[in-house]
């Protein structure tokens, strides 16, 4: 199985917001990162539609967390920002055109195998996954630009 890069930028995100507790631009986020400011900011943009981060706007606005690490579910944000009804083309109702559909095993297989997978990140909230918020921040600090070599 492999997330959309949607769904790893908005656990990045949040765990990043965890970490710091405090607000931050969604350009202090992408350059920490090393990723895309736009994708980011589209990202930033679904959380707060989701009710999982506030923004503010202008000069010393940013994001924050909009409850607790510990209210945030990584299961409920995965389903939130996966399109998990297309995982597999029988899986889906209305445009399935799979031959073999009702002789097959995989559908009932790869369901199970999906709720599974969802029943496993539900047992974590967004604080689980910064379990050190001090050496997870200090990882994201801005280093200090490589020295240019000398000759």
């Amino acid at each position: 199985m492999h997330l959309s890069l949607q769904t790893d930028y908005a656990l990045r995100i949040l765990m990043a917001l965890s970490s710091f507790g405090e607000q931050m631009s969604v350009d202090d986020i992408a350059r920490r990162y090393g990723i895309s400011r736009n994708h980011l900011a589209k990202v930033a943009h679904r959380l707060q539609a989701l009710e999982l981060v506030q923004a503010t706007r202008g000069r010393g606005g940013g994001l924050r967390l909009a409850k607790p690490a510990e209210e945030i579910n990584v299961g409920a944000v995965v389903r939130e920002m996966e399109s998990l009804d297309g995982f597999v083309e029988c899986m889906q109702a209305k445009t399935n055109g799979c031959p073999v559909v009702g002789a097959c095993g995989l559908q009932g297989a790869l369901s199970r195998a999906l709720a599974d997978f969802l029943r496993c990140l539900d047992q974590y909230q967004l604080s689980d996954l910064t379990p050190n918020r001090a050496r997870f921040a200090a990882l994201l600090e801005e280093k200090p630009p490589e020295p240019a070599p000398s000759n």
